[in-house]
């Protein structure tokens, strides 16, 4: 394998901003943030906003996200014209 050609695999906390969840896991994201874990060590914060905490699949809501108005957004750039 070449050197220094692959990303730094690390562990992050990831933030569920919808449902204030973190969870710890490995990944190659990089991040500014950084937040102070359990265990008292330091980690890179990447903010998401959909995780198993608020996703409508998994805890059975029925409910519409529209952060920023996405849908409309979608719309006005991809709106055919008659």
């Amino acid at each position: 394998m070449k050197k220094d050609i692959h990303p730094e695999y690390k562990e992050v906390v990831f933030l569920d901003t919808t449902s204030e969840f973190k969870f710890i896991t490995r990944s190659t994201m990089t991040s500014n943030e950084t937040i102070k874990w359990e265990d008292g060590n330091e980690y890179p914060l990447v903010k998401i906003e959909v995780s198993s905490a608020s996703h409508p699949f998994y805890t059975g809501k029925k409910i519409f996200l529209d952060t920023a108005g996405r849908v409309e957004k979608f719309n006005k750039k991809y709106k055919k014209s008659k």
